[in-house]
């Protein structure tokens, strides 16, 4: 017999292939409704999902018609609602910003500062309201790899300063306010004073996801955010090559240190892709993501390959998910993106900054 329960039951016991393994659909069905031969669903995932909501709908519709092929109508609605997460206790919050995303690396030239881009426009790209924090201030990035290394931010209060914004993302960064060929010579005390003060005083819009492209390394810089800045949670950037593994695990161990929830890992270069035939190859190793995954008890969220076009992209000020958004490697930052939210909606919510419970309500026929 076809009623609620029972498209509760089945919706359990399917894996559906455009969810990330972290989510179970059941637990984000918010109204059911069964109506003769009528099927009206309604779904709220807690991770921003524009690019999956028509091939998850057509998957429920196909699972459904498979066990009930006399169903006449079916009616899957699919939104998002991104929650704000609990982070460290006596770290004052960033007034509208839910979430602080931390993308590390321990070791510098593994592209995390290229991943740092990419996947904050993929979030925006979902669905999310997404900002970046470029937190190298010795070598700051992010201003040419979003293609706006001359803007310059504004303050209308003369206390605070505004968020540049560039490919529907906003940004800061040190290198918005000093000139490009300036050394920042300055000990760590400085520079962490610093990015204390660029984060605080920057008038962000209202953010789902701030995305922080930390420098290399577990200095200064990485504890003063750890422990002044109310960071949700980790995500580690490596390469497959033994140097690059090894520095990655000290990141991981920093993070455990100061008690921030590791996300996942991202492995960079995985094969080399020739320009001029496409042959690939593994010129950097194999499988060091998925060893770094299981040595530490956390998902690999994504590989990413060594292609020249990401390198291009980057240098023109156009990342590869604003530049081409239906190529491959933009897809794969895509589902990334989707693969780190859906592992930090796991966490706990932090209620005091508003985020709203979901409810599962089922109706009879004869309502």
């Amino acid at each position: 017999m076809l009623d609620e329960q029972a498209i509760l039951d089945l919706v359990k016991s399917t894996d559906f292939e455009s969810l990330p393994e972290a989510v179970e659909l059941a637990d984000f069905i918010k109204d059911s409704r069964v109506n003769g031969d009528h099927v009206t669903l309604q779904i709220m995932l807690p991770f921003p999902c524009d690019g999956v909501k028509l091939a998850l709908a057509d998957e429920i519709e196909a699972v459904i018609r498979k066990d009930w092929p006399q169903t006449n109508k079916i009616a899957v609605e699919i939104k998002s609602h991104v929650a704000a997460y609990e982070t460290k206790a006596g770290v004052p919050p960033l007034a509208k910003i839910k979430n602080v995303i931390a993308v590390a690396s321990g070791k510098g030239g593994v592209g995390k500062s290229t991943t740092s881009v990419n996947l904050a426009l993929a979030l925006a790209a979902e669905g999310a309201k997404v900002g970046i924090l470029d937190a190298d201030i010795y070598g700051p990035s992010v201003p040419i790899m979003l293609g706006i290394p001359d803007a310059r931010p504004v303050s209308e209060d003369k206390k605070t300063i505004l968020p540049l914004e560039a490919h529907n993302i906003q940004a800061m960064s040190i290198g918005f306010l000093v000139d490009e060929k300036q050394a920042m010579v300055w000990r760590g005390p400085m520079a962490s004073s610093a990015l204390q003060q660029i984060v605080r005083d920057t008038r962000w819009g209202e953010l789902d996801y701030l995305i922080v492209d930390l420098p290399p390394g577990t200095g200064d810089i990485q504890l003063t955010l750890s422990q002044k800045i109310p960071v949700t949670a980790a995500v580690i950037v490596t390469t497959p090559q033994d140097l690059a593994l090894a520095d990655a695990k000290k990141a991981v161990t920093m993070f455990e240190k100061v008690k921030i929830p590791v996300m996942g890992v991202v492995e960079n270069m995985s094969t080399h892709i020739c320009s001029n035939c496409g042959h690939q190859e593994a010129i950097f190793g194999e499988g060091g993501g998925n060893i770094l995954s299981e040595d530490y008890d956390m998902p690999l969220l994504g590989q990413l390959p060594l292609a020249m076009s990401i390198r291009q992209q980057l240098d023109e000020g156009k990342p590869a998910v604003a530049d081409d958004p239906n190529s491959k490697i933009s897809l794969t930052y895509r589902e990334i993106a989707r693969n780190l939210t859906a592992n930090l909606s796991q966490l706990g919510k932090d209620y005091s900054k508003g985020a709203d419970s979901i409810a599962i309500k089922t109706w009879s026929p004869s309502e």
